[in-house]
């Protein structure tokens, strides 16, 4: 058993190192994506008895380094740039994080005798997850303490979730599109491929500027902290809310390198999750996740595509708007392309970012609202 801290912070590193080098050069692999990748990983070397239960890297990594990857992420978050989204796809996204907060309060009605008191934690978890992404899923996870089982098996069941409704978005606007009068205009669409497109910028920091965002992450951490003992509320959401607001600052917004640190950072959270899972206890708790999950995204999309045909939404910016907000920036972007409409592709990256700002808040608000309810 491997229990030397250095030891084993190597092997955590490596199996993060590999994640990614599997979801860019092997197919299928990248069909799981990396994240899910490690969490498997985490748990092969737990369940086989390569690593101890607990460890002092363990804490360090589901502390500090996840505080500094929400940090991370959050800052590659411009609320400014949201404008160019326009109001349509905005409007757009606000309903479909509407729809996902009603469908997790349904699936906890549903399923709250069957999961007991880990039926507030799903219900914020999913709710964080698909209004923003993995970033929200690991805040509101930490916030109301999660057990690693229910966060593997949540993991897992997202992730089959979300593929099965990136395909559903990709055959929707086929099927929908006759009875779908709505069409988007002109001077929208102008517009709209005007907004630019953060994911397709490339960069390359400098050193300066990685120093900045690691000495910009560890004061924010420590400021959270601090007004978490002083002031109402917990750390995360002030991490979350000192984090949006020193993102106005255009020095700190011009810097370079957050969302890679960011997505690195937060891959170390998860193999620590999948070396804390134990295969039974995942098997125990898998089927009632999924069924959780599935409820909440198949409410989401009845809900969106019923309310947005209602008010005149056209199918394209809801399609998209779904997609960022159950899938993240990446698939909306993705979703934009494969069916032609160049003019989303901007403002549905964007919306999915700002569903990294808005997610935690919303995950903890149906949290608190579901423990409240059950009691």
């Amino acid at each position: 058993m491997i229990t030397d801290p250095l030891a084993l912070a190597a092997l955590i590193a490596g199996m993060v190192a590999l994640a990614f080098w599997l979801d860019q050069n092997v197919a299928r692999a990248k069909a799981l994506g990396a994240s899910l990748i490690v969490i498997a990983l985490g748990a092969l070397v737990s369940n086989l008895g390569l690593v101890p239960a607990t460890s002092p890297v363990y804490d360090v990594i589901t502390g500090p380094m996840t505080s500094l990857a929400i940090v991370w992420l959050l800052l590659a978050v411009d609320l400014r740039a949201l404008k160019a989204a326009g109001p349509k796809m905005l409007g757009a996204f606000a309903l479909a994080v509407l729809s996902t907060a009603t469908g997790a309060l349904i699936a906890a009605a549903v399923l709250g005798a069957t999961l007991g008191d880990d039926t507030w934690r799903l219900a914020g978890v999913m709710t964080g997850t698909y209004a923003g992404g993995s970033l929200n899923f690991v805040a509101v996870g930490r916030a109301v303490e999660l057990r690693d089982a229910m966060y593997t098996a949540a993991v897992a069941s997202d992730n089959v979730l979300t593929a099965l409704w990136m395909g559903a978005t990709l055959m929707l606007p086929l099927w929908l599109r006759k009875r779908w009068t709505t069409r988007t205009s002109t001077d929208e669409r102008t517009t709209a491929e005007a907004a630019p497109n953060p994911l397709t910028q490339r960069f390359e920091p400098s050193l300066f500027e990685l120093a900045t965002l690691i000495a910009v992450g560890f004061g924010l951490a420590w400021l959270s902290e601090l007004a978490a003992r002083n002031l109402p509320g917990v750390a995360v959401l002030w991490l979350t809310t000192f984090t949006l607001l020193l993102g106005l600052v255009p020095a700190v917004r011009r810097l370079r390198g957050s969302l890679h640190l960011g997505l690195l950072a937060l891959q170390f959270f998860f193999a620590v999750i999948g070396i804390g899972s134990r295969f039974a206890d995942i098997a125990r708790v898998g089927p009632e996740v999924f069924i959780f999950t599935a409820i909440v995204v198949v409410v989401h999309g009845i809900l969106l595509f019923g309310i947005a045909r209602r008010v005149g939404l056209d199918l394209g910016t809801t399609a998209v708007a779904s997609q960022a907000a159950v899938g993240g920036p990446s698939t909306a972007l993705a979703l934009a392309a494969a069916r032609g409409w160049p003019h989303l592709a901007a403002p549905g990256t964007l919306v999915g970012l700002l569903g990294y700002a808005v997610g935690t808040y919303a995950g903890l608000t149906i949290a608190s609202l579901v423990r409240a309810w059950m009691g």
